[in-house]
Protein backbone atom coordinates (compact mmCIF):
# COMPACT_ATOMS: atom_id res chain seq x y z
CA UNK A 1 0.00 0.00 0.00
CA UNK A 2 1.13 3.10 -1.02
CA UNK A 3 2.85 5.99 2.01
CA UNK A 4 -0.21 7.96 0.82
CA UNK A 5 -2.51 5.89 1.17
CA UNK A 6 -1.56 4.46 4.44
CA UNK A 7 -1.69 7.91 6.01
CA UNK A 8 -5.08 8.71 4.48
CA UNK A 9 -6.51 5.60 6.19
CA UNK A 10 -5.00 6.27 9.20
CA UNK A 11 -6.48 9.66 9.06
CA UNK A 12 -9.97 8.29 8.42
CA UNK A 13 -9.46 5.55 11.75
CA UNK A 14 -7.97 8.08 14.14
CA UNK A 15 -10.80 10.09 12.77
CA UNK A 16 -13.85 7.46 13.39
CA UNK A 17 -14.03 7.19 17.43
CA UNK A 18 -14.55 10.93 17.73
CA UNK A 19 -17.72 10.88 15.66
CA UNK A 20 -19.32 9.42 19.33
CA UNK A 21 -19.47 12.77 20.27
CA UNK A 22 -20.01 15.16 16.53
CA UNK A 23 -23.09 12.75 15.92
CA UNK A 24 -24.95 14.01 18.82
CA UNK A 25 -24.11 17.17 18.62
CA UNK A 26 -25.01 17.65 14.21
CA UNK A 27 -28.19 16.35 15.93
CA UNK A 28 -28.49 19.21 17.92
CA UNK A 29 -27.48 21.91 15.32
CA UNK A 30 -29.98 19.93 13.04
CA UNK A 31 -32.79 20.30 15.58
CA UNK A 32 -31.87 24.05 16.37
CA UNK A 33 -31.40 25.45 12.92
CA UNK A 34 -35.31 24.73 12.30
CA UNK A 35 -36.15 25.85 15.84
CA UNK A 36 -33.93 28.75 14.73
CA UNK A 37 -36.52 30.11 11.46
CA UNK A 38 -33.91 28.33 9.62
CA UNK A 39 -35.56 26.23 6.41
CA UNK A 40 -34.69 22.71 6.40
CA UNK A 41 -32.28 23.05 3.01
CA UNK A 42 -31.14 26.26 4.71
CA UNK A 43 -29.69 24.26 7.68
CA UNK A 44 -28.36 21.47 5.91
CA UNK A 45 -26.28 24.12 3.40
CA UNK A 46 -25.03 25.70 6.40
CA UNK A 47 -23.12 22.54 7.98
CA UNK A 48 -21.77 21.95 4.46
CA UNK A 49 -20.63 25.79 3.45
CA UNK A 50 -19.98 27.57 7.21
CA UNK A 51 -18.92 23.67 8.25
CA UNK A 52 -17.91 25.58 11.77
CA UNK A 53 -19.56 23.40 14.69
CA UNK A 54 -20.27 25.86 17.65
CA UNK A 55 -20.05 28.49 15.34
CA UNK A 56 -23.16 27.15 13.58
CA UNK A 57 -25.12 26.71 16.61
CA UNK A 58 -24.34 30.43 17.82
CA UNK A 59 -25.55 31.82 14.18
CA UNK A 60 -28.76 29.65 14.67
CA UNK A 61 -29.47 31.35 18.31
CA UNK A 62 -28.67 34.92 16.73
CA UNK A 63 -30.79 34.27 14.21
CA UNK A 64 -33.78 33.28 16.37
CA UNK A 65 -33.21 36.35 18.30
CA UNK A 66 -33.60 38.76 14.93
CA UNK A 67 -29.90 40.23 15.61
CA UNK A 68 -28.79 42.59 13.42
CA UNK A 69 -26.38 40.71 10.56
CA UNK A 70 -23.01 42.84 11.91
CA UNK A 71 -23.37 41.19 15.14
CA UNK A 72 -24.14 37.84 13.98
CA UNK A 73 -21.70 37.92 11.52
CA UNK A 74 -19.21 39.21 13.63
CA UNK A 75 -19.69 36.15 16.78
CA UNK A 76 -19.12 34.02 14.11
CA UNK A 77 -16.43 35.17 12.28
CA UNK A 78 -14.79 35.82 16.80
CA UNK A 79 -15.64 32.45 17.06
CA UNK A 80 -14.15 30.64 14.47
CA UNK A 81 -10.97 32.66 15.18
CA UNK A 82 -9.47 29.51 16.43
CA UNK A 83 -8.82 28.08 13.33
CA UNK A 84 -6.25 30.68 12.74
CA UNK A 85 -4.41 29.10 15.69
CA UNK A 86 -4.81 26.20 13.67
CA UNK A 87 -3.53 27.13 10.66
CA UNK A 88 -0.65 28.94 12.18
CA UNK A 89 0.18 25.56 13.87
CA UNK A 90 0.24 24.30 10.47
CA UNK A 91 1.47 26.53 8.32
CA UNK A 92 4.89 25.56 7.66
CA UNK A 93 3.85 21.82 7.00
CA UNK A 94 1.19 23.24 4.39
CA UNK A 95 3.11 26.02 2.71
CA UNK A 96 5.17 23.73 0.30
CA UNK A 97 1.89 22.06 -1.25
CA UNK A 98 0.04 23.47 -4.40
CA UNK A 99 -3.24 26.02 -3.36
CA UNK A 100 -5.58 23.70 -4.48
CA UNK A 101 -4.26 21.24 -1.62
CA UNK A 102 -3.99 24.44 0.69
CA UNK A 103 -7.71 25.18 -0.46
CA UNK A 104 -9.09 22.11 0.69
CA UNK A 105 -7.42 21.39 3.62
CA UNK A 106 -8.56 24.95 4.92
CA UNK A 107 -11.92 24.38 4.40
CA UNK A 108 -11.46 20.74 6.29
CA UNK A 109 -9.21 21.67 9.19
CA UNK A 110 -11.74 21.59 12.19
CA UNK A 111 -10.99 21.28 15.64
CA UNK A 112 -11.22 17.05 15.80
CA UNK A 113 -9.59 16.80 12.45
CA UNK A 114 -6.41 19.20 13.30
CA UNK A 115 -6.20 17.16 17.23
CA UNK A 116 -5.66 13.82 15.44
CA UNK A 117 -3.31 15.13 12.43
CA UNK A 118 -1.10 17.51 14.05
CA UNK A 119 0.92 14.24 15.88
CA UNK A 120 1.38 13.17 12.37
CA UNK A 121 2.89 16.47 11.17
CA UNK A 122 4.99 16.82 14.03
CA UNK A 123 5.93 13.09 13.68
CA UNK A 124 5.92 12.11 9.65
CA UNK A 125 5.34 14.99 7.64
CA UNK A 126 6.03 14.24 4.42
CA UNK A 127 2.36 12.26 3.46
CA UNK A 128 0.72 13.67 6.79
CA UNK A 129 -1.54 15.93 4.58
CA UNK A 130 -2.78 12.60 3.45
CA UNK A 131 -3.58 12.04 6.84
CA UNK A 132 -5.79 15.43 7.66
CA UNK A 133 -7.52 14.88 4.36
CA UNK A 134 -9.03 11.66 5.63
CA UNK A 135 -9.79 12.88 8.85
CA UNK A 136 -11.25 15.65 7.96
CA UNK A 137 -13.49 14.01 5.27
CA UNK A 138 -14.58 11.65 7.64
CA UNK A 139 -15.47 14.33 9.91
CA UNK A 140 -17.31 16.49 7.25
CA UNK A 141 -19.68 13.16 5.75
CA UNK A 142 -20.47 12.39 10.10
CA UNK A 143 -21.55 16.04 10.53
CA UNK A 144 -23.70 16.29 7.40
CA UNK A 145 -25.15 12.99 7.82
CA UNK A 146 -25.73 14.13 11.52
CA UNK A 147 -27.41 17.57 10.50
CA UNK A 148 -29.70 15.93 7.83
CA UNK A 149 -30.79 13.47 10.58
CA UNK A 150 -31.24 16.36 12.97
CA UNK A 151 -33.88 18.04 10.24
CA UNK A 152 -35.64 14.58 9.48
CA UNK A 153 -36.14 13.02 13.15
CA UNK A 154 -34.73 15.69 15.72
CA UNK A 155 -38.29 16.27 16.83
CA UNK A 156 -38.78 12.93 18.07
CA UNK A 157 -35.36 13.03 20.31
CA UNK A 158 -36.02 13.56 23.99
CA UNK A 159 -34.70 16.83 25.08
CA UNK A 160 -33.90 15.68 28.22
CA UNK A 161 -31.22 13.04 26.53
CA UNK A 162 -28.26 16.50 26.65
CA UNK A 163 -27.14 15.66 23.24
CA UNK A 164 -24.75 18.85 23.02
CA UNK A 165 -22.77 17.54 26.31
CA UNK A 166 -21.20 15.12 24.33
CA UNK A 167 -18.92 17.74 22.45
CA UNK A 168 -17.00 18.55 25.09
CA UNK A 169 -16.37 15.47 26.76
CA UNK A 170 -14.91 14.30 23.28
CA UNK A 171 -12.55 16.81 23.83
CA UNK A 172 -11.77 16.10 27.45
CA UNK A 173 -11.13 12.46 26.29
CA UNK A 174 -9.00 13.56 23.08
CA UNK A 175 -6.68 16.39 25.01
CA UNK A 176 -6.15 14.64 28.42
CA UNK A 177 -4.54 11.46 27.55
CA UNK A 178 -1.70 14.31 25.70
CA UNK A 179 -0.87 16.25 28.46
CA UNK A 180 2.28 14.43 29.17
CA UNK A 181 4.71 17.37 30.58
CA UNK A 182 4.01 20.65 32.61
CA UNK A 183 4.16 23.00 30.29
CA UNK A 184 1.03 21.14 28.54
CA UNK A 185 -0.65 20.35 32.16
CA UNK A 186 -0.46 24.12 32.85
CA UNK A 187 -1.65 25.18 29.38
CA UNK A 188 -4.67 23.18 29.50
CA UNK A 189 -5.02 23.84 33.06
CA UNK A 190 -5.30 27.64 32.76
CA UNK A 191 -7.31 27.42 29.52
CA UNK A 192 -10.31 25.74 31.25
CA UNK A 193 -10.04 28.42 34.16
CA UNK A 194 -10.19 31.50 31.70
CA UNK A 195 -12.97 29.51 29.79
CA UNK A 196 -14.89 29.89 33.08
CA UNK A 197 -14.24 33.63 34.57
CA UNK A 198 -14.31 34.41 30.90
CA UNK A 199 -17.43 32.11 30.08
CA UNK A 200 -19.69 35.30 30.20
CA UNK A 201 -18.07 37.89 27.78
CA UNK A 202 -20.01 38.63 25.16
CA UNK A 203 -20.17 36.98 21.85
CA UNK A 204 -18.48 33.87 23.20
CA UNK A 205 -15.03 35.30 22.56
CA UNK A 206 -14.15 33.29 25.74
CA UNK A 207 -13.20 31.16 23.49
CA UNK A 208 -10.29 32.88 22.06
CA UNK A 209 -9.49 34.48 25.33
CA UNK A 210 -8.93 30.98 26.63
CA UNK A 211 -7.36 29.90 23.76
CA UNK A 212 -5.13 32.42 23.99
CA UNK A 213 -4.12 32.55 27.55
CA UNK A 214 -3.18 28.27 27.54
CA UNK A 215 -0.70 29.46 24.48
CA UNK A 216 0.72 31.96 26.51
CA UNK A 217 1.37 29.51 29.20
CA UNK A 218 2.43 26.71 27.52
CA UNK A 219 4.75 28.82 25.60
CA UNK A 220 5.87 30.94 28.37
CA UNK A 221 6.72 27.33 30.30
CA UNK A 222 8.28 25.49 27.52
CA UNK A 223 10.44 28.53 26.51
CA UNK A 224 11.31 28.55 30.16
CA UNK A 225 12.43 24.38 29.94
CA UNK A 226 14.50 25.14 27.05
CA UNK A 227 16.55 27.94 28.49
CA UNK A 228 16.91 26.03 31.78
Amino acid sequence: MAPRTQDFIAGVLAQLPLQLGVVPFGLVFGILGLASGLTPLQTVLMSSILFGGASQVVFAQLWSLGTSALVTGSSVAVINLRHVLYSASLAKYLHPLPLRWRIVLGYLLTDEAFAVSVKRFETAPKWAHYHLLGSGLTLWVFWQAATVAGVLVGKEIPADWNLDFAIPLTFIAIIVPNLRNIPQIAAALSAGCMAILAHDLPHNIWIIVAGLTGIIVGGALTKERASS
